[in-house]
């Protein structure tokens, strides 16, 4: 394209980050470019930095924007600038890479440079690997859950912290679910976190199983919300907030006040009216404190003693203590077949 601009240069945490093909676009709906992104990354700086800095991050790179193909990266590249800060994290299966940290803006905006749509975030801080200071409820739509559903799985998510002293802090994904995070003290690991994660699902089950499920096989969840509680598992990251979504309009997970819910709709949060929400009326984490999982675990606890088992790991880990047999309940009843004849 004839004038059009090969490259130029922004300033974030005191660093020059070289951004390359800034017109390239990368959000079909507005025409929104990369150096839209950035500018928008700019514009949220402190609040994103308050919810993800310090932390290693997953990098989801769509080169040629939203809609396009994609892929994941946790290793950074092997050319990177020397200031750049990783770290070393595992997978389940125990295979390593160096991981981006998001030490600052300036990190983030050298990963948008390479297309990175959304960062997927770490609950542990690269300074402490062992101990998880969020868990991170996530309430994930199943077919056919409308949005008001989640509202309402959210309140009661609320309103189950609320009872046991604990105060959760929501945020939308992006896209169709809630995400509800409670600050943690770093004390436990995420074993112990997902346990945690584990009894809270269960409890809302209980309080609402019109509305919510803990079901982790999909052939039992009906249209029902799901709680996600293997999302807190030792190295499962989650969808950042303040992160953009490779959707359309740019979708950004945003927080927001318990009094917003109500009201909020996600897909009027995007890269362009966020920045006016932020400068408006600040960070809605912004009160947010650590507090201690003892709570949830003595739910958890209460569970194992009533005859509970483990719930069901994902198949990527290796098979966990107390944990139950991993088929689904369709394959478990299955008859036996018929011998062979003769």
């Amino acid at each position: 394209m004839a004038g059009a601009v090969r490259r130029v240069e922004v300033e974030a945490a005191g660093r020059t980050i070289e951004i390359t093909s800034p017109e390239k676009v990368f959000f079909p709906d507005g025409n929104h470019t990369k150096l839209d992104l950035v500018r928008y990354y700019q514009s949220v700086e402190a609040p994103l930095m308050d919810a993800m800095g310090g932390r290693p991050v997953l990098m989801q790179r769509f080169p040629n924007g939203a809609g396009g193909s994609s892929f994941f990266q946790k290793r950074v590249p092997d050319s990177h600038p020397e200031w750049l800060q990783t770290t070393v994290v595992s997978t389940p299966n125990g295979t390593t890479s160096n991981a981006l940290v998001a030490a600052d803006l300036a990190h983030v905006l050298w990963a948008v440079n390479l297309g990175c749509l959304g960062f997927h975030v770490w609950p542990t801080r690269a300074s402490d690997p062992d101990h998880a200071d969020e868990l991170r409820i996530d309430l994930d739509p199943s077919p056919g859950v409308e949005f008001d559903m989640l509202r309402d799985a959210a309140r009661e998510t609320d309103l189950l912290l609320r009872s046991v002293g604990l105060v959760g802090w929501p945020k939308t994904t992006g896209n169709r679910g809630i995400h509800v995070y409670v600050r943690l003290e770093p004390r436990w690991g995420s074993i112990e976190v997902r346990a945690a994660a584990v009894a809270v699902a269960r409890e809302l089950e209980r309080r609402r199983p019109d509305l919510i499920t803990s079901a982790w096989w999909k052939e039992e969840r009906g249209a029902r919300v799901f709680v996600d509680f293997n999302q807190n598992a030792p190295h499962k990251t989650v969808f950042g907030a303040w992160s953009v979504r490779a959707r359309a309009a740019g979708q950004v997970s945003t927080p927001f006040a318990w009094e917003e819910l109500p009201t909020i709709a996600p897909d009027e949060l995007t890269l362009v009216t966020v920045p006016a929400r932020v400068a408006a009326d600040g960070d809605p984490w912004e009160a947010s404190r650590p507090q201690s999982l003892e709570p949830l675990l003595e739910m958890s606890r209460r569970d194992l003693a009533s005859g509970l088992t483990d719930a069901p790991w994902p198949p990527v880990y290796p098979k966990m203590p107390g944990e139950p047999p991993r088929v689904s309940p369709s394959r478990a009843r299955k008859p036996p077949a018929d011998p062979p004849p003769g």
